[in-house]
């Protein structure tokens, strides 16, 4: 019991092939965003957060002690990284990410570790004002959020994961999105997608700070 439910998981390196072969869920809190489509969530198992036991603030105390989470299901707009151009929208995609997630709880359904080291993951985020114990049961799931605001594509290259509500579903909310003209949508279209852009530059591993 003690390591199923008690047990912190600091890293993503503690996170077991039995955690992943159950999709096992978790809850956290999300201390930073690095990309439009990953956070650093501090794995916060059983009771009396924020009673008597705190989540770390500071960098220092932060180092090693967060599970650094990959979206599934949607890829973001790319930043500039390694002397490369950002792709445009990438900013506001990231800005969107940070207000949602930041210093909130989530609930993820791990699923595997990609090629970088992170963890892909089923984001659900709980709506305000229900009781902890209602949480999981009627959050909103995130990937579904941001394509709705038009800050993402759907993720669709081999091993793409989209939770209970099928790649369909997600499709469709791009699509919608699309059509009002919401976020990166907002001319009607891209002129590359974020698949596209790192096919062209064959992107290079992910930061892996805190």
């Amino acid at each position: 019991m003690w390591n199923r439910w008690l047990r912190r998981i600091r890293t993503a390196d503690w996170v077991t092939p039995d955690i992943l072969t159950r999709r096992r869920w978790v809850k956290g809190i999300v201390t930073s965003v690095g990309d439009a489509d990953n956070f650093r969530l501090y794995h916060t198992p059983g009771i009396g957060w924020g009673w008597f036991r705190t989540v770390p603030t500071s960098v220092k105390d932060l180092k090693d002690q967060t599970i650094h989470v990959r979206i599934a299901g949607v890829d973001a707009p790319e930043g500039g990284h390694f002397g490369r151009p950002s792709q445009p929208h990438a900013e506001e995609s990231l800005l969107w990410l940070k207000n949602r997630l930041e210093g909130r709880l989530v609930y993820c359904q791990l699923i595997r570790k990609d090629q970088y080291g992170r963890v892909l993951a089923v984001p659900l985020v709980p709506r305000p004002f229900l009781p902890s114990f209602l949480g999981k049961r009627w959050a909103s799931p995130l990937a579904l959020e941001m394509l709705r605001a038009g800050t993402v594509t759907t993720y669709e290259q081999a091993g793409a994961e989209y939770g209970p509500w099928g790649r369909e579903a997600f499709l469709r909310t791009e699509a919608k999105a699309r059509t009002t003209r919401r976020g990166m949508w907002k001319y009607g279209c891209v002129d590359e997608t974020p698949a596209e852009y790192k096919r062209r530059y064959a992107m290079p591993p992910p930061s892996t700070k805190q």
